[in-house]
């Protein structure tokens, strides 16, 4: 079994497993990786990057919806 870790989710305290990769933890909290922008420590990330980021002990991250209409 994996070590867990803690990490800041919309200013909110958050565990998963150590080497999480960014996608996996979206869907774990509930959000449609497509429909969200994602913040990282701090940046906005780009969703290129997200596959190849594993979350770390510690980092903040801001999860924004997209919303569409008109």
């Amino acid at each position: 079994m994996s070590e867990q870790i803690t990490l800041q989710v919309n200013g909110e305290s958050r565990r998963c497993p150590s080497q999480t990769p960014l996608p996996d933890l979206l869907q774990q909290l509930g959000y449609n990786p497509r429909l969200v922008a994602v913040e990282y420590n701090g940046e906005i990330l780009h969703r290129q990057f997200w596959q190849h980021t594993q979350v770390q002990p510690g980092d903040r991250l801001e999860v924004v919806t997209i919303v569409g209409g008109g």
